[in-house]
């Protein structure tokens, strides 16, 4: 049998375990806004630590039901673009959404960018005073497929605390994802060496040199100076030398009215988890 003295030590103990437990529950709670969507998917903001300079670190989450999908800023041949609005923020000078790098997508709709399985938009955050508590509000309308899109709208609110968060670690990996900057000639370990626009009928063609090895995974996604153009996906055409890829498309879903001839044009280039932005004209 167990003895008085002992039973209270054990009762303390568990006591104390689950005042901790609470605790960590009640932390990660206000880390994290409620998810808010269906069992196709749903949004939820999350908060990071700070960093140095008064900038503050959240994300847009979306969790996404096995075999649906969400789009990319430009989703390409079949998709929706997310809008995001943080208009009813408090204490909140601006917000930046960085982008993980996309996945090309392919069903029997065509050929979109996007994600699968959720993803975590990192955001960077100026408050308008530094000083003072900042609430961030986000209504998020996207589009979720399977075999039919449909449209989604999710709404959360989280206080941005300045504390330690549970969800540090899940914000660092989707920030590693972000596509770092890069200038044409950079190569290491990828990179894209020059952009070349070449006669073509009825478009002009752009031609994409890619340094990269021979087995190493590649794709290349190109997005217009304006919102309004929409450019086809670049696919790879054969004819590169040793060492070398390349990737092409035509100018084709330019607005009417624009210019092509000295448009800059921005490039993610893909290679597995690692990825890279480059803006050029092309030559």
């Amino acid at each position: 049998m167990i003895g008085p003295i002992l039973r209270q030590c054990v009762s303390t103990a568990v006591l104390g375990v689950l005042l901790v437990s609470a605790a960590n529950s009640t932390a990660g709670a206000a880390d994290a806004s409620p998810w808010d969507g269906d069992a196709r998917s749903a949004v939820r903001l999350v908060a990071g630590s700070p960093v140095g300079g008064g900038l503050l670190r959240a994300g847009v989450e979306v969790r996404l039901a096995t075999g649906w999908k969400t789009y990319w800023r430009y989703p390409g041949d079949s998709g929706v673009p997310p809008k995001f609005d943080f208009s009813k923020s408090e204490n909140i000078k601006s917000v930046a959404m960085l982008w993980p790098a996309p996945h090309r997508l392919t069903d029997e709709g065509g050929t979109s960018i996007g994600y699968k399985d959720g993803v975590m938009l990192p955001l960077r955050i100026v408050p308008e005073n530094p000083n003072r508590p900042a609430t961030l509000r986000a209504a998020v309308d996207y589009a979720v497929c399977e075999k039919l899109c449909i449209p989604a709208r999710g709404e959360a609110t989280l206080a941005l605390t300045r504390t330690p968060s549970a969800y540090d670690s899940r914000l660092a990996a989707a920030e590693a994802q972000t596509p770092k900057q890069a200038r044409v000639g950079e190569t290491s370990p990828f990179g894209i060496v020059a952009v070349r626009r070449e006669p073509g009928s009825p478009y002009p063609r752009v031609v994409v040199e890619i340094a990269a090895a021979a087995a190493a995974p590649l794709d290349l996604f190109v997005e217009g100076p304006t919102a309004d153009w929409a450019l086809p996906l670049p696919e790879p055409v054969p004819g590169a030398p040793p060492g070398r890829r390349r990737f092409a498309f035509d100018l084709d879903g330019v607005p009417p009215g624009a210019n092509t001839m000295g448009a800059r044009l921005r490039f993610t280039l893909v290679s597995g988890e690692n990825a890279i932005e480059v803006t050029t004209v092309p030559e």
